[in-house]
Order: C-alpha cells, then structure tokens, then sequence
C-alpha cells in the first residue's frame, strides 16, 4: 500500500485575506480597550459615587446616569490629553522606531495588565488607582524593553507625578 503526501504552500497573509502582520494587535487592542474601559469605569463609578448611593442620596440608577454622562464629558474634554500622555509621555517611543509592532504589542499588554488588576482589586474590593495602574503597566513595558533608558523620566513621568 502506497502513500501519498501532498504540500500545500500556505501563505496566512495572503490573498483576499491580506493584511499586516500586526493588524491582530490593534484588533486586539481595540477588544481589549473596552474591556479596560469597563473596569477602570466601573471602579471609578464605585469610589466616586458609593457614598452617595451609600447614604441613599442617589439610587444606583442615578449614580450610573451621573456617571455616564460626566466620564463621557471627560473623555471629550481632556481624553485626548490623557491619552496623548499615556501614549507618549511615559515610554520614550522614539526608541520603537524601528519597530512600531512592539511598541503596539507593549501598549496591548499593558492594558491587559491594567485590566487584569483592577478588575481583581475591585472584585476583592482593594482600593486601587487606576491611574496608577495604567502609568505603571506602560513604565514596566518600557523597562522590560529597553531599560531605564525606555522609560522618559523628565518631563514624561515627572509630569504626571
């Protein structure tokens, strides 16, 4: 009994199909960022408005209302400050020139590490600062990378500090 094997020369970005090879992060990124966005907000809801729901001055349905409508002013006022900030600010990009899927890949990962932190703190109900978490992952990134030298110290850090 003979067998017969047959290659097939499979390329994965090729054809109708094509696209960068790091188009999956950005997908990821853009799944992964309203994730983070519902972590961080609920806990944000819960550490600015559980007193007044606490004390029976809002029902949580206000609270929510509130909450949504000012985060969402926020993010139109300032939101692109902050993530000018966060997305410039904190790592020295510069240094990613040459490989822009990595700083991408290392933004991804700080949001999934962001997310992954704050939502086990609210769900044990530790404070926590999501600010912090998010200046902290993107620092980490930066160091893992390329050492202090990834990290922009002055103004960047030092202006958010």
């Amino acid at each position: 009994m003979s067998t017969t094997t047959v290659d097939f020369d499979v390329e994965p970005f090729l054809g109708a199909a094509q696209m960068q090879p790091w188009v999956w992060i950005f997908a990821c990124s853009l799944l992964v960022s309203f994730w983070q966005g519902g972590t961080m907000g609920a806990n944000d809801v819960a550490n600015s408005f559980g007193t007044s729901v606490g004390s029976k001055v809002l029902t949580v349905f206000q609270a929510c209302v509130a909450a949504s409508i000012f985060i969402s002013l926020g993010a139109m006022t300032i939101g692109s400050e902050v993530a000018k900030t966060v997305g410039k600010g904190i790592v020295n990009y510069e240094l990613f020139a040459d490989i822009p899927q990595l700083f991408c890949l290392g933004m991804l990962m700080a949001s999934v590490g962001t997310g992954c932190w704050v939502l086990f703190a609210t769900l044990v109900r530790c404070p926590v600062s999501t600010t912090h978490s998010i200046v902290g992952s993107v620092i980490g990134f930066g160091l893992v990378e390329f050492g202090a030298d990834g990290v922009d110290w002055w103004p960047g850090v030092g202006k958010i500090v």
